[in-house]
Formats: C-alpha cells, structure tokens, sequence
C-alpha cells in the first residue's frame, strides 16, 4: 500500500481498494487523459480479467484499448474458424461499445498462437504504435498456451520497449485457467458491476450465464473485495520493476 496517501484513503473511505492503477492522481502531469491498454489472447480476455477497471478508466476520461491477440476461432463448436472469428470478433465489438474501448485485434490464430523471434517484432511493433501508459495482460502461470503466449509476447515487448509503460497481470477465472495469483493491488469496482456484467453477456457465445460469469466473476470479485475492503473488486499484480503508477 506504499505511496497511498492517507488523505485521499479517508476521503475515498476505501482503506484497501485502490481506485485505479497505474495513474498517479496528484501528479499534474499524469492528470492528463492517458493511454490504457489490456491485451488478452481472445475475445473475452480482457473482459474477464478487468472490465470493471477498464470501465473506471474510460469514464475517469482516459482512453482504454482492448487487445486481443486472436479472434477466438477456435473457440466455437460446430463452427469454421472463419464463421467463429466472425461471431466473436462482433461480440468483442459489441463489449467494447458498453465499455467505450476501442478494440484492436492483433491477427494470430486461436488455439496455435506462437512465440518466435518474428511474433515478436510483430507484437512489439503493434503495441509500440500504440504507445500505452498502462497495460494489463494475463498472468504467466496458466493453463491455457494462449494465455501463456499472450503473457510472453506483452512482457518481451515491455522489456524491449525499456519498461516504457506500467505493467500488471489479470486474472481469468478462480483457478482453471489462472493458478498462483496473490494480487499486489486492488480496484474496487462494486459501482461498475453493471457494465461489467453487460460487457461480459456480450460474449453470449461463451455462456456467461451459469457459465463464465456466474461460476467464476461474481465469486472471484467478491472474494477479492473481502481481500481488500469494499463490496466487489478486481486484483493485479503489478511487474514491479517497471514504472510505479499507483494511486498517490
């Protein structure tokens, strides 16, 4: 909880919660709108992992990037891999629209992601172009390659890039997919349930009712507002070598 001033604690009346990552709020220069940016393997990734900050973020007025590196064309039974990008690709549209993100899609295959040295420039260059000030992707221990992927194509590019923005990991689920998460900070989201909820029905295909959702995101914000304080919360570990942009 270093660098929270108390003042801002007891006027916030959250003890635990941070408001938002990555944005130091008596900076005058990082009062400024900046550049925020969540990268995930598939349509649905970011959404699961923080749509509640994300929505924090875009109302606050800064501007929010939804990343996916694959349209999640392996993600539909009884369906091609064109005709499940398609669907996919509209939901995460569709998400977007409820968050006021901009979607920008990064082109690899669902299910055959890879790592090599041209993946790399590829991505590097694609999130350089961007330059964000904030990024949140996937944590590294995970049992999806796709999500281990995503994680090591973000993490290359912030080394590459000399730890030019502040980076920190998500979590997807209650422990099928994420294992070994013990958040460094905490948004308290209970005010953007709504929206998020909104956001992650978008992906109807995925069954977010009794699925997804309900089975894993309810209990998992819950869980990690009781962490922290406040009614419902979102968790990240902050890379903490890289730029300190917590809430001061």
């Amino acid at each position: 909880m270093s660098g929270i001033s108390r003042r801002l604690l007891l006027e916030s009346g959250i003890v635990a919660a941070l408001p938002l990552v990555g944005i130091a709020a008596e900076d005058e220069a990082a009062k400024a709108a900046k550049k925020v940016m969540v990268i995930g393997a598939h349509p649905g990734d970011p959404e699961a992992g923080c749509v509640g900050t994300m929505a924090r973020y875009a109302d606050a007025g800064h501007e929010v990037v939804s990343v996916y590196l694959t349209r999640g064309e392996a993600g539909l039974r009884g369906k091609s891999a064109k005709e499940a990008a398609e669907i996919r690709s509209a939901e995460a549209e569709a998400a977007c629209k409820i968050l006021k993100a901009r979607p920008l899609f990064l082109e690899q295959a669902d299910g055959a992601t890879e790592v090599n040295a041209a993946r790399y420039v590829e991505f590097a260059k694609a999130i350089e172009s961007e330059k964000p000030d904030v990024v949140f992707t996937h944590w590294p221990l995970d049992s999806h390659a796709d999500h281990r992927a995503c994680f090591s194509l973000t993490y290359g590019t912030w080394v590459k890039l000399k730890r030019a923005f502040a980076l920190y990991f998500y979590e997807v689920d209650l422990g099928s997919d994420t294992v070994g998460f013990g958040p460094t900070d905490y948004v308290d989201v209970t005010a953007f349930e709504a929206r998020k909820r909104a956001a992650c029905f978008a992906h109807a295909s995925q069954g977010p009712d009794g699925g997804f959702y309900t089975k894993d995101h309810e209990p998992m914000m819950r869980f990690r507002g009781m962490e922290c304080g406040c009614k419902l919360a979102e968790g990240f570990i902050r890379q903490s070598q890289g730029r300190v942009g917590l809430l001061e």
